[in-house]
């Protein structure tokens, strides 16, 4: 399935959703990453402490929610100590409006009514995520969050991939991880589903990598992809799909030259330009990168 995919359309991949304009990992985002062009969407997967799947980056609240005034003797706000009705209390989107981490509200590309309109977001439940992405026939990269040291470590690839079946959904998610000991469960527990190899540090043999973990693709950072790489891994099936690029030369760069199969971007909308035109220059003036920002992926 994957493979028809990546040699069918160019993957525009939205990470964590439209962030660049909207808060991050959230239904907002997903709105807007659809609006701007993106038909995929990147997704981080955690779990709360009554056990529920929630939809958030980083391990603890307190860059992307208000968890430091509403719970303020709850330091350092890990995300599994809180159950999902507390979680339900925080503010998820205001950060983004104080912070204007991309500078998008300054520069007049959000407006006054949607920065408005983000104050008060949710944190999306993965089977709202898997909702939205199923309702408008989308792709979605499932990040699932290293959680060793957590109660979760344990539980949460089963759980993933059960909702992920319980939904029919396998045909439209492609699931990745830091931890590749996760991805050798989902392997092993659900053929079906689709793995995506993420890595943030040199590998010597991609393709060595992508059949030991039975992967479809391989997600490497920017900076460590390499062509021949790239040109093994077409003639093999497997799709390069690489992470973050956010300015439209280095986009062109990695289309035209290097023929990866996708694009992890904070801009969608800027992917969507250059791939409909590819020689016609987007004029690129803004920040490529957010003020403050969580770890890796």
């Amino acid at each position: 399935m994957w493979s028809e995919i990546i040699n069918r359309r160019f993957l525009n991949i939205a990470h964590r959703g439209a962030r660049s304009v909207a808060p991050e990992n959230t239904m907002a985002a997903a709105r807007k990453a659809l609006e701007l062009g993106g038909n995929m969407w990147e997704i981080d997967v955690n779990r709360t402490a009554d056990g529920k799947l929630i939809v958030i980056h980083d391990n603890t609240l307190e860059r992307t929610s208000d968890a430091r005034e509403i719970f303020p003797d709850r330091r350092p706000w890990f995300v599994h100590a809180f159950t999902l009705a507390e979680l339900r209390r925080l503010d998820f989107g205001s950060w983004f409006c104080a912070a204007d981490p991309f500078g998008r509200i300054a520069a007049g590309e959000v407006s006054a009514a949607e920065a408005a309109a983000y104050r008060g977001e949710p944190v999306p439940l993965l089977r709202e995520a898997l909702e939205f992405t199923q309702c408008h026939s989308w792709l979605v990269n499932i990040e699932i969050k290293d959680l060793r040291g957590t109660p979760g470590d344990r539980t949460i690839v089963e759980e993933v991939v059960s909702l992920v079946e319980e939904m029919n959904m396998n045909e439209r998610v492609l699931i990745s991880s830091f931890n590749h000991a996760y991805l050798d469960r989902v392997r092993r527990i659900a053929p079906r589903t689709a793995i995506g190899a993420l890595t943030n540090r040199p590998v010597a043999n991609p393709l060595a990598l992508l059949r030991k973990l039975g992967a479809a693709t391989f997600h490497p950072r920017a900076q460590f992809l390499r062509a021949k790489d790239v040109e093994k891994l077409r003639r093999e099936g497997c799709g390069v799909l690489v992470w973050v690029i956010n300015d439209a030369d280095t986009m062109r760069n990695l289309i035209a030259r290097r023929r990866v199969a996708g694009i992890f971007t904070d801009f969608p909308q800027v992917l969507a330009q250059v791939l409909r035109n590819p020689l016609v220059s987007t004029g690129g003036r803004f920040r490529h990168s957010p003020r403050h920002e969580g770890p890796n992926a």
